[in-house]
């Protein structure tokens, strides 16, 4: 696997995204049920974190009416989902943002990646 101008490891080609066999899941229905299917399948660890925020932003919907906290919800953990069902994408997000993270470079060139990587994970949820 090459490195970027970043010293950052990366697939060498696009395809090699999603490994020889695809995703390890499909994109699930963005329900509540639905994500934290998925999520229990593809990064079991964070099914606290899920659970959580599915209370606060259902809280948060009771208080204010609204259900603008529950599409926040949604879209937060489909966009999750759609980065981590593919293994090879969502080690580069994570390289990336460890790069970011030490402030050692100038984290121009890694923002933009980690932003055209969640510009493609949120296009591939129809949101």
């Amino acid at each position: 696997m090459d490195t970027d101008v970043l010293g950052v490891p990366e697939p060498a080609v696009t395809a090699q995204i999603d490994g020889p066999y695809g995703p390890l899941i499909p994109m699930p229905d963005l329900t509540p049920d639905g994500l934290r299917a998925a999520v229990t399948k593809i990064a079991p660890s964070r099914l606290p974190a899920l659970t959580q925020h599915l209370f606060e932003a259902t809280t948060n919907a009771q208080q204010t009416a609204s259900i603008s906290p529950l599409r926040a919800f949604v879209h937060s953990w489909a966009v999750f989902v759609a980065i981590e069902r593919h293994p090879a994408r969502a080690a580069r997000l994570r390289a990336l943002e460890r790069l970011v993270d030490t402030g050692t470079d100038d984290p121009t060139d890694a923002i933009a990646e980690i932003r055209r990587i969640r510009d493609e994970a949120e296009a591939e949820t129809g949101l």
